[in-house]
């Protein structure tokens, strides 16, 4: 058990320094963590690799069975229960061999490589979904942590000015109206720090059901070149899935229609007697397709039937995935839009206000409690901000990261 852990403890061991030093987690160690600790993909993986070791028993001939009796023994009379009294009486033993044709036996083993196929897909399948979660554990981390900044630096602020406010009431400066409306402000940003951490700390702990690990911090995810449709519709891990199942369908279907043909069954035995010459019997059995319109036929009719069914499934399977990039897509470019529309319209404004009401303050022509306001309006501008850009963050990695890699048919 130990010798096959430690090259996955190793490879994972090799990952963690980074988290451990100053250097922030990155997206690709993140996914390279979560694809090596996965049981899904280790679940898949032994899956394929079953049905891997019984495609290369699907060729072979049955087991050869061996044959060992007494005929015509005495159960009555004076006799009974001898096997050396009665002529008659005949110890014997054979070796029988049902023989299938190398046609069927192809046939069996080209639906068993199909299942294998089917079977490899899926393990892809299960690293993408793998890697597709980790990234959208990722994002939702990485912008809750940049939300807990912008909350931070308000809660630093607000207790700068209320201690301000103290000194000028100290300095009869001030009124107490002031203080106690930079308490409640401070109150109103401590209450939403915490509730930013404990967003950063739910999706954390999302993100180290994944990776294993709960980082330090997390580097700004940098996401991969979008697919275009074409590719994104033939890696989609349905449509990849239904090509499988049509292969499977197929090759199911050909095996069925060998059954016309019979196997037979050899045999061949030897018998021993008291007193006489010992016999050799030579058999061969051989199953009578009597009625292969209502039997044979009818079992490769279903089977064609699944092809049928297969195909449809295809059908739909594609459309889905085409929609879906058409709705990614359209997302990412809505998304995009609000965030640069966003920025030009709403931050810089804020940034403005915020600029006048710190020079209007040192200028004593504006209250605290005013740049406090304007302060906290610009902090819940830039988290509206970072919200638009989670939200593309994640239509993007499901963009790059849903489609199979490599997994085009």
């Amino acid at each position: 058990m130990f010798s096959r852990s430690f090259p996955a403890a190793a490879a994972l061991a090799a990952l963690l320094p980074p988290l451990v030093g100053a250097a922030p987690l990155g997206l690709e160690q993140a996914l390279e963590l979560a694809a090596q600790r996965s049981q899904t993909v280790r679940s898949a993986r032994a899956s394929a690799s079953g049905a891997a070791e019984s495609a290369r028993a699907a060729g072979q001939l049955p087991d050869p069975m061996l044959n060992v009796g007494i005929e015509n023994l005495p159960v009555t009379g004076p006799d009974r229960f001898r096997t050396t009294a009665d002529s008659m009486t005949m110890k014997r033993v054979g070796i029988s061999q049902e023989w299938i044709p190398s046609e069927k036996r192809a046939s069996r083993q080209a639906a068993a490589q199909a299942q294998v196929g089917r079977e490899s897909i899926l393990e892809q399948v299960a690293l993408a979904d793998t890697r597709l979660q980790t990234a959208l554990a990722y994002v939702d981390a990485y912008y809750a942590g940049e939300s807990l900044k912008l909350t931070t630096a308000t809660e630093h602020h607000v207790h700068e000015e209320l201690e301000a406010a103290k000194a000028r009431l100290a300095s009869s400066a001030g009124s107490t109206q002031e203080v106690l409306a930079m308490s409640a402000a401070r109150g109103v940003a401590e209450d939403e720090s915490a509730d930013v951490q404990q967003m950063q700390a739910t999706a954390l702990v999302t993100l180290q059901r994944w990776v294993g690990v709960q980082p330090d911090s997390l580097a700004a995810p940098v996401l991969p070149t979008l697919h275009s449709e074409k590719t994104y519709v033939a890696a989609h891990p349905a449509v990849l899935q239904a090509y499988r199942d049509i292969d499977v369908a197929r090759a199911e279907a050909s095996a069925t229609a060998v059954n016309r043909r019979p196997n037979w069954t050899w045999l061949a035995s030897y018998g021993q007697r008291t007193g006489f010459s010992d016999m050799v019997s030579i058999e061969v059995n051989i199953p009578l397709t009597v009625a292969p319109g209502e039997r044979q036929d009818r079992e490769t009719a279903a089977k064609l039937a699944l092809v049928d069914k297969a195909e449809a499934a295809l059908d739909e399977a594609t459309r889905m995935a085409s929609a879906e990039f058409l709705s990614f897509a359209s997302d990412v470019q809505r998304l995009a839009q609000r965030v640069e529309r966003y920025r030009a319209n709403v931050i810089a404004p804020a940034s403005q206000r915020t600029q006048a009401a710190l020079a209007g303050y040192r200028s004593n022509q504006v209250t605290l409690m005013t740049l406090f306001e304007a302060r906290h309006a610009e902090v819940e501008a830039q988290r509206k901000l970072l919200t638009q850009q989670r939200d593309l963050a994640k239509v993007q990695a499901q963009l790059a990261f849903k489609p199979v890699p490599g997994g085009a048919p």
